[in-house]
């Protein structure tokens, strides 16, 4: 068996990512191409769709609008690649498993190599954190049962198969 990545999960995270990149572009656009090109009274009627009062000063008001524009356009990308990089870990999380043991980041491991299983979010969120140490190497596994299909299925094995080894 093993861990695979959950579809609701991955479609709703590249859902809000296309969203993010789409509303970045188009900020972007805005503030580099079209705002600059237009003459400041223009961009006041198209924004507040009434002419401007007279005496107005147009340019920074114009400045101050491609200013925001940039800012929306830096942190709907942000955004993005923040929500992409999320979505890249989850998936990059390879977990075989069978009764025996597992296998994580290209190593074999056997339950008894699991040194702590911290279940303090398990009940309410479904996640665990799973800290192993074998031959000098150790790392944590964040099981996250919203992000992985078989996530489970892998911590009850953990859990049992793990008290099996500490008690044997």
């Amino acid at each position: 068996m093993k861990l695979v990545l959950n579809r609701e999960y991955l479609l709703r995270h590249l859902f809000a990512a296309a969203v993010f990149a789409c509303l970045g572009v188009w900020f972007a656009y805005d503030a580099f191409v079209a705002y600059p090109a237009m003459d400041a009274a223009a961009l006041y009627e198209k924004i507040e769709g009434a002419a401007p009062k007279k005496g107005f000063a147009l340019e920074p008001f114009k400045a101050q609008k491609i200013k925001t524009q940039r800012g929306f356009a830096f942190l709907a990308l942000a955004a993005f690649a923040v929500v992409a990089a999320r979505l890249s870990r989850s998936a990059a999380l390879k977990v075989d498993f069978d009764d025996k043991g597992f296998t994580f980041r290209s190593r074999r491991f056997s339950y008894g190599d699991i040194a702590k299983i911290d279940d303090s979010d398990w009940e309410k969120k479904g996640v665990s954190r799973i800290a192993v140490r074998k031959d000098g190497f150790s790392a944590a596994i964040v099981l996250d049962s919203w992000h992985h299909k078989g996530a489970g299925e892998f911590h009850s094995m953990a859990v049992s198969q793990n008290k099996e080894a500490q008690s044997a």
